[in-house]
C-alpha cells in the first residue's frame, strides 16, 4: 500500500502470481464484484447480450475441456460487457439421464429394469436425487479460482419442476405442430442402461473390435442342393432371419466348389471373400466352377429353407428381396435380414410386406440384451455372450460355412462403456426430417468460429437428419407428457402443471414419474381412464430446451425471453457437433423457425500431451487444480486459449507450456509493470519530481519522442485490431497479436528506452515522457486484457489507476467501499485514437528490429554482444527504406553494440541475386515447358532479378511470370574474414565488420567490467536506489593484467556513465563497511570486486597518518558537520583538511 508521499506503492521483485490471484479474489468478493457490474450495466440501461451456458453433469469434477470451454465463454462474456453490454450469466446443471443413473446402477448393483421395479421407482429416482448435487461445491469452487463470472446462485437445475414445466411446453407446442408420432424404429441400444440412444449418442464413442464373422448357407426350396451364402458379423442376430437381400444390379453366380462338390450362390464381385488365393498374382484358378450367373433381381422373390425353427411360420417370410444398399465391398453380397435388429433390415422388409406397420415384429432380445423364451435354445442368455454357441449349433447343423474374425469399429455406450446392440424399440419421434428444409436454412442464418465446422460437418449433419427418438426406458428424467387410452387410439398430451392439475383434478408439485404415473385423465371419447406412458425424455431434449426452461418461458419472463431470443453467444466443444447444437438447432426451429443462436465458438479437443485422450485411470494429465495453484489461472487461460483449439483443432496439453506462458509473457509484463513503480519513484527521489498519471495519457500523446509516437501507435493499432476482430469473435487472431505486443512493449520499449526511463541523462522533461507513455500503455493493455487475464489486469491497474483502493486497503475498509471503488473490470474496453495510428513509424520500427535481431544472427556464439562491432552496412536497393532507419541509427548502434552504420543501395557490391522457379506453382500450369523455364529462370543475371523485383513481371522462354511463380534468394557475397551478413524477409541485408582494434577491445573489457559489477549488486541483495562505492584490483600476473588495468584507465567516463559512480582503488577501502565482494576474472584475467557503503575518501596526496586519520573518520558525522572542510588535530598538530582536495564525501566528486 503506497504512503501518502508514494503515488504508487511497492510490489515485490519476484511475484506469486498464484498468491497475487488469491488476493484479487478476495478484493473481488469483498466488493461482489461480478454483481456489481451487473447492477452498473443494468442501470445505466445498455443493451442486453444473450447467452446461454450448456449445463454440464455434476456428477464428476471439470476437467481442462470444461475449463477450456469457460474460459472462451468467460473472455467472450466479459469483452461483452466491457463494450457497453448488459450480460446475464448463469450456470446450469444436467441432472437427469444415463450419467445419473449408471452411477446409481453401480452403486445399488442394478443389473435390469427388474431390479429397479422390485426396489420401487419412488427409492431408486430418491437415489438419483442424492447425487446429482455432489459436485457443485467443487465446480463451484474450481470454477471461480479460475477467474470465471457466472451466476452460481441462480442457477437452474434440469430436475426442478419448473424447468422440467417448460420442457413440456416444448413437447406439446411441437406435438401440436403434428411433428411428434409414436412407431417402431431399430435404434443404438444400450443392454446396460436398458434404453435406446439417439444417433448422435451412438457416435461418441466406437472402438475397435474383433467380432465373430460367418458366412451361412440358406438352400433354396426349390433346390435345396444349392445354397444361399450370407455373411454377417452379427450371429445372435440369425434367430431372428426372416430374408435374404440382393442388390439388384449386382451380377451373382451360381458355383461348384471343386473341393466338395457342392453349389453356392453370391456375389461374382466376392468370390475372393471364398477363395483368398484369388488376391495373389497368378493365380490359376481350379477351386470352383461358373455354372451359371444372374442379377440381383433374377434372384427376387426366390424361397429358402430358414436357417433356425423359432420363426418358421411367420408369413410371407424366408425369401430374397432386392435393395441398393447391399454393397460388395466386404462380404459375399447377400445381407441376411433381422428387421428387429438393422434400419436397413426393418425398412427392407416393411417395404416387402414381411413386417406390417404396427403388426408382429419378431423381437427375442429383452431391455437387458438377454434373449426371450421364443429362442429356446438360448433364453436368458445375453446376445454377445451366445455368439459362440449360435456358430455351434450351426455348425453342428451342417449350415455354417466358415468362422473367422473381422476386426472393425463399433459404437459402445458413451456412459457404461459397453457395446451397443441395434435393436427395434417403440419410440416416440421428432419428425425431424420434414423440418430439414427449414434447418438446413436456419444454420446459414448462424456465425460459427471456426467456419468450416459449420459448413462442412455440421451442414452435412443437418443434410442427413433422421427422426429424433426423443424417449428413454428410463426412470430419472423428464416423463414424457403423454396420456394414451388402453388401445392406444386417444392421445392427450399435457403442457403444463396447471393443465395436468385440471385433468386430473389431483395437485401436483413435481413432475417426476414417481409423483405423476398414478394419474389417471377421464377419456373424451368414452374409453375410461387414460394412463400416462412410462417413458421419460432423452437429456439432450432436456438440454436442447435450456433457453426457454431456465428462464420458466412461457410462464415467467416471456417479454424478457423474447427481446434476448436468439442468444448472441453460444460456445462449447467439437462434440457437441451433434450434440447440444443440434438440439438447440432443432427444437428452437421447430418452435419459432429460427435458430436458438446467433454467435458460436466450437473448441477443439485437449488432449494428453501423448495425443491421447484425458484419463483418470490412466492418470496422463496434472490435475488443474495443481496447475492452477503452481503457475496461475491467468496463465492456464492464456496458454488454452492462445493454441489451435480455438480454431476446432485439437490441443496436447503440456504443463510446460503453462509455465512458458508465465515465463514469456507474465513474467516480462510484470517486471515492465514494476519497472515504471521503481522509475517514478526513482524520479521523485532523485528530482523531487512526483509522477503525475492524471496527466500522463496528455504527456504521452504530446511527446515528440521516435520510440514513445511508435508504442503508442502500435497500442492504438492493436486496440483497433482487438475489437475489429473480437466482433468476429476470432480469439485465434486476437491473443496471438495481444501476446506480440506484450512483447513488443516488454523486449523493444522498456529495453530501448531504460536510460530514459531511468532519469539517466538528468532530462527530466524526455524521463516524464517516457514514464508517462509506459503508464499510459500499460493502463490501457490492462482494460484491453482484463478479459483474457482478469487477474494479472485487475492487479495492475489497482496499482496504477486506483492506488488509494489497493486490494489490501479496501479489504480492511469493508463493505462500506463498495460503492465508491474501482475495478477494471468495470472499465470500457479502450477506443482507438485514430490520430495516433501510424503505418510508417510501425513499419520503421519492424525494419530497425529486424536488423537489430540480424544483427544478434550474424554475431553467432563467438562474438557475444558486449563485443563492440565497428560498422555495420545496411544494404537495400530502394533508397527510401534506407531513408526510414535514419531516425533509428541510434538504437541499431546501442542495442547491436556497433559504432557506425553505412547505408547502401549497391546492392551488387554485396549481395547476389539467384533464382528459381516454383515447381509446385508452375510444374502444373507450364507441363512439359516447365524444364526450359526452370533453366532460364536459373541463369538470370543479377540485374535481371532486380529489374523482375521492381517491375513484377518477367517473360521467359516466351511465358510471362510474376513473383509468386519464382522464388528469388539473396546471399551476402563479402570476404568470410572480415564481415559476416544476413537477409531480412524484407530484402534488408546486413553486413558487420568484424576486425577488431584497441579501441574496441578497451569498450569490450569496460562493459566485461559493468556486467561483473551488475552481477555483483544483484547477488549481494542490493536494492537499485541503494548508493554503494565500487572498489577494484586487477590480479597482477602476466602482461593481460597490465592490458586490462590500462584499458579500465582509458574507459573511466564510459565507466562512470554505465555505473553512476567511479572505479576506487582496492587500496583506498580502509574502514568502509563491505556490503558484497567477489572474485571475477576478464578473459582470463582475474579481478577483485568488492561493493562498500559509502565513507570518507582520502585524498591521494595526504601523509599516511593524515590518511589514516581521515579513512577512519565517521561518514555520517562529515556528511553533516564538514561540508566544506574540517580542523583535526594529529600528534599535538592542527591540520586543516579541505574537501575536494584532502578528503571526498561522495566518490562521483573523483570522477
Amino acid at each position: 500500500m503506497p504512503t501518502d508521499e508514494q503515488v504508487f506503492g511497492q510490489v515485490p521483485e519476484k511475484p506469486s502470481f498464484p498468491g497475487l490471484e488469491e488476493e484479487i479474489l478476495s478484493f473481488w468478493k469483498e466488493i461482489d464484484a461480478f454483481k456489481e457490474s451487473l447492477r452498473q450495466s443494468k442501470e445505466e440501461n445498455r443493451p442486453v447480450y444473450t447467452f446461454y451456458d450448456g449445463p454440464p453433469f455434476a456428477t464428476g469434477l471439470p476437467h481442462y475441456g470444461h475449463i477450456l470451454a469457460g474460459t472462451i465463454k468467460d473472455t467472450v462474456t466479459r469483452y461483452a460487457h466491457q463494450t457497453g453490454h448488459h450480460v446475464s450469466r448463469r450456470f446450469g446443471w444436467d441432472c437427469h439421464g444415463l450419467p445419473v443413473e449408471y452411477e446409481i446402477d453401480k452403486k445399488l448393483g442394478i443389473k435390469g429394469t427388474q431390479d429397479v421395479e422390485k426396489m420401487g421407482i419412488k427409492k431408486y429416482n430418491s437415489e438419483c436425487r442424492a447425487i446429482v448435487t455432489r459436485y457443485c461445491s467443487e465446480w463451484e469452487s474450481i470454477v471461480t479460482r479460475l477467474g470465471r463470472w457466472i451466476d452460481f446462485k441462480n442457477d437452474y437445475k434440469t430436475m426442478e419442476p419448473w424447468y422440467m414445466e417448460s420442457v413440456w411446453w416444448v413437447f406439446k407446442t411441437i406435438f401440436e405442430k403434428g411433428l411428434v408420432y409414436q412407431g417402431f424404429r431399430v435404434m443404438p441400444f444400450s443392454t446396460a442402461c436398458n434404453t435406446p440412444l439417439s444417433n448422435f449418442e451412438a457416435g461418441l464413442n466406437y472402438k475397435d473390435v474383433a467380432d465373430p464373422a460367418v458366412i451361412v448357407t440358406f438352400p433354396l426350396v426349390e433346390d435345396p442342393e444349392v445354397s444361399f451364402l450370407a455373411w454377417t458379423t452379427t450371429p445372435w442376430t440369425l434367430p431372428s432371419n426372416l430374408a435374404l437381400c440382393c442388390h439388384p444390379t449386382m451380377t451373382y453366380v451360381k458355383i461348384k466348389d471343386v473341393a466338395s462338390s457342392k453349389l453356392f450362390i453370391l456375389a461374382e464381385s466376392r468370390l475372393v471373400e471364398m477363395y483368398p488365393k484369388m488376391k495373389k498374382k497368378g493365380y490359376k484358378g481350379g477351386e470352383y466352377e461358373v455354372v451359371e450367373k444372374y442379377t440381383g433381381a433374377d434372384l427376387k422373390g426366390k424361397k429358402y429353407e430358414p436357417i433356425l425353427p423359432y420363426f418358421k411360420d411367420h408369413p410371407n417370410a424366408f425369401q430374397v428381396l432386392n435393395d441398393e444398399y447391399v454393397t460388395d465391398d466386404s462380404g459375399v453380397g447377400i445381407v441376411h435380414q433381422a428387421p428387429a435388429f438393422g434400419e436397413d433390415d426393418y425398412r427392407v422388409c416393411v417395404a416387402a410386406g414381411i413386417i406390417v406397420k404396427g403388426g408382429e415384429l419378431p423381437c427375442p432380445v429383452d431391455a437387458n440384451g438377454r434373449f426371450t423364451a421364443e429362442v429356446t435354445d438360448f433364453v436368458g442368455e445375453h446376445v454377445k455372450e451366445a455368439d459362440k454357441a449360435i456358430c455351434t449349433m450351426l455348425k453342428e447343423s451342417g449350415r455354417l460355412y466358415r468362422k473367422d474374425i473381422y476386426r472393425h469399429s463399433y459404437p459402445f455406450c458413451w456412459r457404461s462403456d459397453t457395446p451397443l446392440i441395434y435393436k427395434a424399440v417403440p419410440s416416440w419421434f421428432i419428425a425431424v426430417e420434414e423440418i430439414k428444409e427449414k434447418l438446413v436454412e436456419n444454420n446459414t442464418k448462424t456465425y460459427w468460429v471456426p467456419a468450416f465446422v459449420k459448413e462442412k460437418r455440421f451442414h452435412n449433419w443437418l443434410e442427413n437428419a433422421r427422426d429424433w427418438n426423443v424417449s428413454r426406458n428410463r426412470y430419472w428424467g423428464t416423463p414424457l407428457p403423454i396420456w394414451q387410452s388402453e388401445d392406444g387410439e386417444e392421445t392427450v398430451c399435457i403442457g403444463s402443471i396447471e393443465e395436468l392439475e385440471k385433468l386430473s383434478g389431483t395437485k401436483v408439485e413435481d413432475l417426476h414419474r414417481e409423483n405423476i404415473d398414478h394419474l389417471e385423465i377421464p377419456s373424451q371419447q368414452g374409453k375410461g381412464m387414460l394412463k400416462r406412458i412410462t417413458e421419460v425424455f432423452d437429456c439432450w431434449f432436456e438440454s436442447g430446451s435450456m433457453p426457454y426452461a431456465q428462464q420458466h418461458y412461457p410462464f415467467e419472463q416471456k417479454e424478457e425471453f423474447e427481446k434476448g431470443f436468439p442468444a448472441d453467444f453460444i460456445a462449447e466443444g467439437l462434440d457437441q457437433t451433434r450434440g447440444w447444437f443440434y438440439t438447440l438447432m432443432v427444437l428452437s426451429t421447430a418452435l419459432f423457425e429460427k435458430p436458438a443462436f446467433k454467435n458460436l465458438i466450437v473448441n477443439g479437443l485437449v488432449l494428453a500431451e501423448d495425443g491421447k485422450k484425458m484419463s483418470k485411470r490412466l492418470k496422463n494429465y496434472p490435475d488443474p487444480s495443481l496447475v492452477v495453484n503452481k503457475y496461475g489461472a491467468d496463465a492456464l487461460r492464456l496458454y488454452l486459449i492462445n493454441s489451435p483449439v480455438v480454431r476446432a483443432e485439437p490441443l496436447k496439453f503440456t504443463e510446460i507450456g503453462v509455465l512458458g506462458v508465465v515465463r514469456e509473457v507474465f513474467l516480462p509484463w510484470y517486471n515492465a509493470f514494476r519497472f515504471l513503480l521503481q522509475n517514478s519513484e526513482r524520479l521523485e527521489r532523485t528530482a523531487g519530481i512526483k509522477f503525475d498519471r492524471t496527466s500522463a495519457e496528455s504527456k504521452s500523446e504530446s511527446s515528440e519522442n521516435i520510440m514513445d509516437r511508435w508504442i503508442l501507435a502500435a497500442l492504438h493499432g492493436l486496440i483497433d485490431f482487438v475489437r475489429k476482430e473480437m466482433a468476429a469473435y476470432r480469439l485465434y487472431t486476437v491473443i496471438p497479436r495481444l501476446v506480440k505486443f506484450i512483447e513488443q512493449l516488454t523486449n523493444w520499449y522498456v529495453r530501448l528506452n531504460r536510460d530514459r526511463l531511468k532519469n539517466a541523462e538528468g532530462d527530466v522533461e524526455d524521463c516524464t515522457n517516457s514514464l508517462s507513455t509506459l503508464y499510459t500503455v500499460l493502463v490501457n493493455l490492462s482494460k484491453l486484457m482484463a478479459p483474457f487475464t482478469p487477474f494479472f489486469t485487475e492487479y495492475m491497474y489497482q496499482v496504477l489507476v486506483v492506488p488509494e483502493n489497493t486490494v489490501s486497503r479496501t479489504l480492511s475498509s469493508g463493505s462500506d467501499v463498495k460503492a465508491a471503488v474501482k475495478s477494471v473490470h468495470f472499465e470500457m474496453i479502450p477506443t482507438p485514437n485514430l490520430n495516433l495510428l501510424n503505418k510508417e513509424m510501425e513499419e520503421k520500427m519492424k525494419y530497425m528490429q529486424d536488423i537489430i535481431n540480424l544483427c544478434r544472427l550474424a554475431r553467432g556464439n563467438d562474438l557475444p554482444l558486449k563485443r563492440p562491432i565497428r560498422e555495420l552496412i545496411i544494404v537495400h536497393e530502394d533508397q527510401k527504406v534506407l531513408d526510414t532507419l535514419k531516425d533509428v541509427e541510434s538504437y541499431i548502434l546501442a542495442e547491436s553494440n556497433i559504432k557506425k552504420i553505412t547505408l547502401s543501395t549497391d546492392e551488387k557490391a554485396w549481395c547476389k541475386l539467384s533464382a528459381r522457379a516454383d515447381g509446385r506453382v508452375l510444374g502444373k500450369k507450364l507441363g512439359k515447358q516447365f524444364k526450359a523455364v526452370l533453366k532460364a529462370v536459373q541463369k538470370l543475371s543479377h540485374e535481371e532479378l532486380s529489374k523482375f523485383q521492381k517491375d513484377k513481371v518477367l517473360e521467359v522462354e516466351g511465358v510471362s511470370l510474376s513473383t509468386t511463380d519464382v522464388l528469388i534468394q539473396r546471399t551476402v557475397i563479402a570476404d568470410e574474414k572480415k564481415y559476416r551478413g544476413q537477409v531480412s524477409e524484407d530484402n534488408i541485408s546486413i553486413i558487420l565488420d568484424i576486425v577488431e582494434d584497441d579501441s574496441l577491445l578497451e569498450e569490450w573489457a569496460a562493459r566485461e567490467v559493468v556486467n561483473r559489477v551488475q552481477k555483483l549488486r544483484k547477488n549481494s541483495g542490493v536494492a537499485i536506489s541503494d548508493v554503494l562505492d565500487v572498489y577494484i584490483e586487477v590480479v597482477k600476473d602476466d602482461k593481460k593484467s597490465a592490458t586490462l588495468e590500462k584499458q579500465i584507465n582509458n574507459q573511466k567516463e564510459f565507466l562512470v556513465g554505465r555505473l553512476k559512480r567511479p572505479l576506487l582503488s582496492m587500496k583506498a577501502l580502509g574502514t568502509a563497511v563491505v556490503v558484497g565482494s567477489s572474485e571475477d576474472e576478464i578473459d582470463g584475467t582475474k579481478l577483485n570486486l568488492v561493493l562498500a557503503k559509502p565513507s570518507v575518501i582520502a585524498g591521494s596526496d595526504l601523509k599516511a597518518g593524515v590518511q589514516s586519520l581521515v579513512e577512519s573518520m565517521d561518514y555520517d558525522w562529515m556528511k553533516e558537520n564538514a561540508k566544506e572542510c574540517v580542523s583535526v588535530v594529529l600528534d599535538g598538530e592542527n591540520v586543516s583538511l579541505h574537501r575536494g582536495k584532502d578528503y571526498f564525501l561522495d566518490a562521483m566528486e573523483l570522477a
